[in-house]
């Protein structure tokens, strides 16, 4: 049994599968420009944040029912709980299906149906967590806020993604405000490409209570200290990193830098269709390429489930922590 653990940063829509891909296009009569299966996942070799992001948005075309969003959060459900997963707090990109004429319901509601039987199902809580495109203007991301309205009992915060550089928090103050008021949690992608200011202003302007990614934070030391005495959760993608060129090679990964500061670094997938894994695969891969111990890996997994916005069962929390404490390593 692969030891327990929560994800915290993943796209639902980067758990599209090339398999999966086929069978919505065809259910859906979408034409993918790709001959087989075999010749898509080619096509998942990126040159670095921006070739993947085309990628990525081109073929969610074949997304276009409840059902298309039932089956992609049904297939990551089973597949995270075969890898330890035991809550997962999931990412959607609403902007880039309503570009396409799929409503905001189409897609909570679907997500909805296979995420409210997740437990019962595969033994996984979850939690929804509704991005705003960062390349898109402040308005769309106000307008997108808005039409979510009708769907708030199912999505419990709000994050930032897509293209990070050119692209700073304080764009996104006024929608980010917006959400604080109507009780939504917070977080943004920051560090990732861009430069660690970007962290620093996720914090102070638009209120954050986790940095996703965050992985260039460890060029400030002023903020390296604010983030460990803060207890700012930062949620890393190791295999993504290195695919998408933030890091050389994942031997050369900060996270045991990170974890000797004091940081509450979490391990996770972000895009595992594309990237080459999930978050068991993650952990397995920074357990042998950064030879962490045991009780390294036993702490990311602790700082998973102490940084998930379960404040509304701590009940299932203290479970999974017990489960943790309790794991037997091989």
């Amino acid at each position: 049994m692969p030891l327990p653990k929560a994800e915290l940063h993943l796209h639902i829509e980067g758990t599209l599968e090339p398999e999966l891909a086929f069978e919505l296009a065809a259910r859906n009569r979408v034409t993918l420009p790709y001959a087989s299966t075999d010749e898509l996942r080619e096509a998942y070799r990126f040159e670095d944040l921006q070739s993947f992001l085309d990628l990525y948005y081109a073929l969610m075309a074949v997304l276009r029912t409840e059902r298309d969003f039932e089956d992609l959060a049904d297939a990551y459900l089973a597949r995270a709980a075969a890898q330890g997963v035991r809550h997962a707090e999931i990412f959607f990109d609403p902007q880039a299906h309503l570009a396409r004429g799929v409503a905001m319901g189409t897609v909570v509601e679907g997500l909805w149906r296979a995420l409210a039987r997740g437990r019962a199902d595969h033994g996984v809580s979850t939690r929804l967590i509704m991005c705003f495109l960062r390349d898109e203007s402040a308005e769309s991301a106000l307008a997108t806020l808005e039409l979510a309205k009708p769907y708030l009992d199912r999505i419990t915060g709000i994050g930032l993604d897509s293209a990070e550089v050119g692209h700073p928090p304080a764009k996104f103050r006024e929608v980010y405000e917006a959400a604080a008021a109507l009780g939504l949690r917070r977080v943004a992608h920051a560090g990732e490409e861009g430069p660690p200011q970007y962290i620093t202003e996720a914090l102070d302007v638009l209120g954050v209570e986790r940095v996703d990614h965050g992985l260039r934070c460890m060029e400030d030391p002023a903020l390296v200290e604010r983030l460990v005495r803060e207890r700012i959760p930062l949620t890393l993608c190791p295999l993504s990193n290195v695919r998408l060129r933030a890091v050389d090679t994942l031997a050369g990964h900060p996270l045991p830098a990170m974890l000797d500061a004091g940081l509450l670094c979490t391990v996770n997938s972000d895009d595992p269709a594309y990237f080459g894994g999930y978050a068991g695969d993650n952990f397995d891969a920074v357990r042998r390429e950064l030879g962490l111990t045991d009780e390294r890996l036993r702490e990311l997994a602790r700082n998973s489930f102490l940084a998930s916005f379960l404040e509304d069962d701590e009940e299932w929390r203290a479970r999974c922590l017990a489960e943790v404490e309790a794991y037997g390593f091989r």
